[in-house]
């Protein structure tokens, strides 16, 4: 029935070619349409089954993806490349020109699907709980590099109506131009898998690398670059063969152990540094921390004194309390019962070499919280309450400026500034009367 609608349609314009050649292409381009469209009705009325079926989400959003509606473009371009040769009167360049053209549109929409299919994969690997330690963006994306030179290398080949191979063969007298200009990939994909392989580099992880003034969390690891976003908001992008060639602090172990450090000293005045009464040590048990050291302490010397005396020695080398000493004491207990220190980890105060400015009293210690509003509270909690408690054990901190006060008044100095000028007047007028004296002798 078709075929004889068709040749009365053909029979009642034969004196119109043109017009019968003009509706067989737009019905061949209308049919090219059509079947499009239903392709990709059906087709992704079937892809969003398939995403609430495997749960693919990121976010609140769905994965949307393109992969099927690309491969839906291969159908018209299928039916534009064989119906062409049914459009009466066409020249045989232009029909093969447009076989050409919809083979290398073919070749494209593959590749294209092909390089959605690949960020799906790389949104499913994204939702492994190991993910962030081995990253495939970069390989996925080496892919899509090979992939798209040889699509090009197929287009144009088909475009021209030449073999692949002739093309392959040229392009191989230009190899080291492409080894030049994709120097900086290959350097990438080289360090790529050092990364993974030895696990120096994590989605999430705090680097600091200040030749690049990179300092926060890695948001994004791809073949070319490392995305870090810094403290204050901004991103660094890193090449990422400079993560190889060059050296970047990674705080992943601080975050995994559990603790982070603590390492802060109080300079102390030397001055106000001695040995302690027997009334201050009394006083000083009203500190419940340190009750035990002063019992232990107070009976290593009066034990190790006794010795001394039974020998004869002067009392001059008896052994004695220090505030600085039981402050480093007091300081130990504070810490270990503090329930923000980390109890497993180092924790010791240390004195270190004395300098011009002052006595250094080292804290060294791990927080219980890596977070770093958390750390900062600790320690600013801790130096803020030894501080306050330094006087109880006669202890003062050192300023580059004198805590001395200084009463020095307007009237003060004009006081002496008069008492000067007395002095020199009686000085002068001694010194006259002496002359007089000497002149009037014979």
């Amino acid at each position: 029935m078709w075929l004889e609608q068709i040749e009365a349609l053909q029979a009642a314009l034969a004196a119109y070619p043109w017009a019968y050649r003009l509706i067989v292409a737009a019905a061949l381009v209308l049919a090219a349409w059509l079947a499009n469209w239903i392709t990709k009705r059906v087709l992704l009325r079937g892809l969003r089954r398939v995403l609430h079926a495997a749960s693919l989400r990121t976010g609140d959003h769905e994965v949307k993806l393109t992969v099927i509606p690309r491969l839906a473009n291969v159908i018209p371009a299928l039916i534009l490349s064989a119906g062409v040769v049914a459009v009466p009167g066409l020249p045989e360049w232009l029909i093969a020109t447009v076989h050409n053209v919809c083979s290398a549109f073919i070749v494209l929409t593959i590749a294209l699907a092909i390089s959605h299919a690949l960020d799906l994969v790389n949104v499913a690997w994204q939702r492994r709980p190991d993910a962030n330690s081995k990253p495939i963006k970069g390989y996925l994306q080496l892919v899509k590099i090979v992939m798209f030179v040889l699509a090009t290398v197929l287009m144009v080949a088909i475009v021209s109506d030449r073999s692949p191979l002739i093309l392959l063969t040229g392009m191989g007298a230009m190899s080291a131009v492409l080894l030049l200009v994709f120097k900086d990939t290959i350097l990438s994909l080289v360090a790529s898998v050092q990364l993974s392989n030895n696990d120096m580099l994590r989605v999430g992880d705090w680097i600091e690398m200040p030749s690049l003034d990179a300092d926060g969390d890695v948001v994004d690891i791809a073949l070319n670059t490392v995305k870090v976003q810094n403290w204050d908001k901004t991103i660094t992008t890193i090449p990422t063969y400079r993560l190889i060639s060059e050296s970047f602090k990674n705080w992943r172990g601080m975050s995994e152990s559990g603790g982070r450090r603590i390492k802060r000293s109080l300079l102390l005045d030397q001055k106000s540094v001695r040995f302690l009464t027997a009334d201050e040590r009394t006083n000083l048990r009203r500190i419940a921390l340190i009750d035990d050291y002063l019992d232990a302490q107070r009976g290593e010397l009066e034990h190790y004194n006794t010795t001394l005396q039974a020998a004869g020695k002067d009392a001059i080398n008896n052994r004695r309390a220090t505030n600085l000493g039981t402050f480093r004491a007091y300081v130990t207990a504070y810490l270990r019962a503090h329930p923000g220190v980390n109890q497993e980890m180092t924790l010791m105060v240390r004195q270190l070499e004395p300098g011009p400015t002052g006595v250094p009293m080292q804290v060294y210690c791990f927080s219980a919280d890596v977070g770093w509003v958390a750390y900062e509270n600790l320690a600013g909690d801790i130096f803020d309450h030894l501080l306050a408690i330094l006087p109880e054990f006669g202890l003062r901190v050192f300023q580059g400026s004198s805590d001395a006060p200084l009463r020095v008044s307007i009237t003060d100095r004009s006081v002496a500034h008069d008492s000067d000028h007395s002095h020199d007047r009686h000085d002068r007028h001694d010194s006259q009367d002496h002359s007089t004296k000497a002149l009037a002798k014979p």
